[in-house]
C-alpha cells in the first residue's frame, strides 16, 4: 500500500463513534496527534527538509563532475554533490525552495534554474548543462509541509491547495470542488488504495453541494464519514497524499521527463531517483529495467526493429533504503527508496 514518505501507521486518540445527524462535522486531528505530518517531540518548523539517504547519494555521486539536483528543496542533497567536487544546476519548480538553497549555497559552483523538472524550459537547461549525474529526490520538503498556508498538511485550517509551484495551476479545493464521482473514485483507488473510493467520492459529492470545499478540515470530516471512528492520520496521510500528486501531475511528469533526462547524460552518465509513493517506484523500475534491456519488441516479434542493444546497466538491484537510525533521526524518510542507472559508455 502506498504510504505517505512523511508519516507513518500511528493512530490518533480514538474518535468519537460516527452516527452524526445532517451537516454535523468533526474537527480535524490536532497537529500533534501523530502521523503523517508532524511527529511527536517535534515541533513545526520552517527549515526544508533533512537529506535523505545522503551515504548512499553521495557513493552514488563519486567521480560525477557536472551534476543537477533537480528537485533541489533546500539545498541538503545539492550540497552533498558539491562536496564530492562536482559543479551543480540546481533545479525546483518552487521558487522559494530555489531561494532557500541560494541562501544557503551561495553562487560558488552553483547555477539555478526555476521551473519543474519535465518541462520544456528546465529539460532545454538541463542538456546544454551536459551533466554525468542527474538526481531527483521526489519527496515533499519539511517546509512545503510545515508552512501552513500551503496547503499539504491535515493540521486543522490548512488551505486545500498542495501547489508545489505556488499560486499556478489548479488546487486541491478546485479539484474537490468540481471532479465528478468516476474521477474522483479512480484516483483515490489508484494512488491511495482506498477500497472505499467510490463511497468516498460520493461524500465529497454530496457535501460540496451544501458548502464548497476550502480546507483540510472538509476533507478529513469527508474521510471520517466514509471510513468511521477509527479512520486517523494513517488514512489521512494517504488520501492527503493521492490529492497533491493529482494536482502537480507528478506521476505523468516523471514518466515524460525520465527519458528526457537520460538523454541529456554524457556517455557513462548515472541517474537516480529517490521514491516516496509506489506510484513513483513502478514508474522509475519498470524505466530503469527497460532501459537494461538489449531488446524491448514485443514478445513473439520474429525480428528485431528497436534500438537491438541496452542502453546502460541497472545499479541497483533492489532499491536502497533508510536504516534504522536515519528513521528514527528523520521519520519523514521511512518510506523512501533510491534506485540508480548507468548509461553505456561510448564503445
Amino acid at each position: 500500500m502506498p504510504v505517505c514518505h512523511t508519516g507513518g501507521r500511528g493512530f490518533e486518540p480514538r474518535q468519537p463513534r460516527l452516527n452524526p445527524p445532517r451537516g454535523t462535522t468533526y474537527p480535524a486531528p490536532p497537529a500533534t496527534a501523530g502521523g503523517a505530518f508532524v511527529f511527536p517531540g517535534s515541533e513545526p518548523t520552517s527549515d526544508y527538509h533533512v537529506p535523505v539517504l545522503a551515504a548512499a547519494v553521495r557513493g552514488w555521486a563519486e567521480g560525477g563532475r557536472r551534476a543537477v539536483d533537480a528537485t533541489v528543496g533546500g539545498g541538503g542533497h545539492a550540497a552533498l554533490l558539491r562536496e564530492v567536487g562536482a559543479e551543480v544546476l540546481a533545479v525546483d519548480r518552487d521558487a522559494d525552495a530555489i531561494a532557500a538553497a541560494r541562501a544557503r549555497l551561495g553562487e560558488d559552483g552553483i547555477r539555478y534554474s526555476t521551473g519543474p523538472f519535465g518541462s520544456a524550459k528546465v529539460l532545454g537547461t538541463v542538456a546544454t548543462f551536459r551533466p554525468d549525474r542527474i538526481l531527483l529526490d521526489l519527496g515533499v520538503s519539511s517546509h512545503q509541509l510545515d508552512t501552513t498556508e500551503r496547503g499539504f498538511s491535515f493540521r486543522p485550517g490548512a488551505p486545500l491547495d498542495m501547489r508545489m509551484a505556488g499560486g499556478r495551476g489548479i488546487t486541491a479545493a478546485d479539484l474537490l470542488n468540481t471532479w465528478p464521482v468516476e474521477r474522483l473514485a479512480q484516483d483515490f483507488a489508484q494512488l491511495a488504495d482506498e477500497r472505499r473510493a467510490k463511497r468516498l467520492a460520493q461524500v465529497i459529492v454530496k457535501r460540496r453541494a451544501n458548502a464548497p470545499f476550502a480546507s483540510s478540515d472538509d476533507f478529513v470530516n469527508a474521510i471520517r464519514e466514509t471510513l468511521g471512528p477509527r479512520s486517523g492520520p494513517s488514512d489521512f496521510a494517504r488520501l492527503f497524499q493521492a490529492l497533491r500528486i493529482v494536482v502537480n501531475q507528478e506521476l505523468e511528469q516523471l514518466d515524460l521527463a525520465l527519458p528526457a533526462l537520460r538523454a541529456a547524460l554524457v556517455p557513462g552518465g548515472r541517474i537516480a531517483v529517490i521514491t516516496y509513493h509506489s506510484g513513483e517506484d513502478r514508474i522509475v523500475k519498470n524505466a530503469f529495467r527497460d532501459w537494461g534491456k538489449a531488446c524491448v519488441c514485443p514478445p513473439g516479434q520474429p525480428v528485431c526493429t528497436c534500438r537491438g542493444r541496452p542502453l546502460g546497466w541497472v545499479l541497483t538491484k533492489r532499491p536502497v533504503r533508510p536504516g534504522t537510525a536515519e528513521v528514527r533521526a528523520n521519520p519523514r524518510a521511512r518510506s523512501a527508496q533510491f534506485r540508480a542507472f548507468e548509461v553505456m559508455h561510448e564503445a
